[in-house]
């Protein structure tokens, strides 16, 4: 039985690794050619970040491999006998901490060097060392207070039903529900949240709120410069009321109608119920995760010199669902992507075509996104539809000429934003 899953963690290393050389092969020679959406200063520079961050997938997906061999060969049964302590909940609670905190200490140097080594070089990188050492502070204490009670509650679960795995999925996918709506509380440890001032953003954003019928529930302004320079938004809650999030990033580079758009997007998720259905597609995965490593032989155990004790189906649950996530993650990911496009018509109704165009086409070039990607990447990975097709669908063909672009769309703010780029 251990063969068998360190054949099948095999195969699914290799395919990762594969995807990412042909990726690493095509951006480079993508980036060669005639640039599409951006200078050819940029267009080059977003292709070598693209590369720099595969490389370091390869390296980090290589790594990973020989953790996983380490822990099912020899390392459970090494952590095991450090950890002897009376009572099985708290055992169970001090080996996964354990597991836990090697798998961190692994894999620190490659966030390390993504964070102060490869988005220094681009210009994205602005958090100091002492402000990492601060946010690994807090999100430590963070998981040892809410991990350890969600451990707890899971090895306890695990020692006294037999049908553990419908009970643990029922608790973590309850878990899962309330990090989403908690998600800006947990931020507010690590960031700033400034109400947005009185005026037309906040008038238009409320406006469209209500077309969507949602209330608002607060539009807040997050001070996301001073860790790097990337632009994002985010709503938060699962009912009616929504708190709105704007990255300070995202209000410096865009304007007023463009913020708009973004948010219309957004917007065109919670009217489609795409929220939920990301839920429900969680929610099946875990349920699969939990049935099938829930009912493991206990031959898998004893070859690998340990007893399947609570904390070490925990661990094996975490260690294994990678490997599951990767055969359901093409499904998922062509769900999301046909969400995606319903949700970009969504915005260009509520906020202008041109202008959800603008605002697409600035964040591509402001978070450095190299726009083209190998045909396997956008199958298994791509959650969005690959920027230029969702351009095409919404009217703006990047490879036509300026001519013909100029006849799809006004010429107001996009065309502006192409004149400014163009070689």
């Amino acid at each position: 039985m251990l063969e068998i899953i360190i054949i099948l963690y095999s195969i699914y290393t290799f395919m990762k690794i594969y995807i990412g050389v042909m990726q690493i092969g095509y951006i480079n020679q993508e980036k060669r050619k005639k640039p599409v959406l951006m200078q050819e200063g940029k267009y080059m520079v977003a292709g070598n970040y693209a590369v720099a961050n595969e490389k370091l997938e390869l390296v980090s997906n290589f790594v990973d491999y020989l953790v996983f061999i380490w822990w099912v060969t020899s390392g459970f049964s090494w952590l095991s006998s450090f950890v002897q302590v009376d009572g099985n909940i708290l055992q169970a609670v001090l080996f996964l901490f354990g597991f836990m905190a090697i798998n961190y200490i692994i894999g620190l140097p490659f966030e390390l060097y993504q964070k102060f080594k490869i988005d220094e070089d681009f210009h994205f990188n602005k958090m100091t060392p002492k402000m990492f050492v601060v946010d690994s502070i807090k999100s430590s204490l963070l998981f040892l207070l809410i991990g350890g009670a969600i451990f707890a509650v899971l090895s306890w679960i695990i020692i006294n039903f037999e049908s553990w795995w419908l009970w643990g999925f029922i608790t973590i996918f309850i878990v899962a529900i309330l990090a989403n709506v908690l998600m800006p509380t947990f931020m507010a440890m690590f960031n700033k949240f400034t109400p947005i001032e009185d005026g037309e953003l906040k008038d238009e954003i409320s406006k469209l709120m209500q077309q969507a019928g949602l209330k608002n529930d607060g539009i807040f302004i997050m001070d996301a410069s001073k860790r790097d320079g990337k632009l994002n938004a985010f709503f938060g809650g699962l009912g009616k009321s929504k708190r709105v999030v704007l990255f300070d990033t995202l209000i410096e580079k865009l304007n007023t109608k463009e913020l708009l758009a973004v948010i219309g997007h957004e917007l065109g998720h919670f009217t489609h119920g795409d929220i939920w259905k990301n839920i429900s597609l969680m929610g099946l995965l875990l349920f699969i995760a939990f049935y099938i490593f829930g009912h493991l032989p206990d031959r898998l155990f004893l070859e690998m010199g340990i007893t399947p004790s609570a904390g070490v189906q925990i661990a094996m649950l975490m260690l294994l669902l990678p490997l599951l996530s990767f055969v359901f993650t093409p499904f998922m990911s062509a769900v999301s992507r046909h969400n995606e496009y319903a949700a970009d018509e969504y915005g260009s109704a509520m906020g202008g075509k041109e202008n959800l165009v603008s605002a697409l086409m600035k964040l591509v070039t402001e978070n450095k996104s190299f726009p083209k990607s190998h045909p396997l990447v956008i199958f298994f990975y791509y959650t969005h539809p690959p920027v230029l097709e969702r351009l095409k669908e919404l009217g703006f063909d990047a490879n036509n000429t300026k001519e013909e672009r100029e006849s799809e769309l006004p010429k107001d703010g996009i065309f502006a934003f192409m004149d400014k780029d163009d070689n």
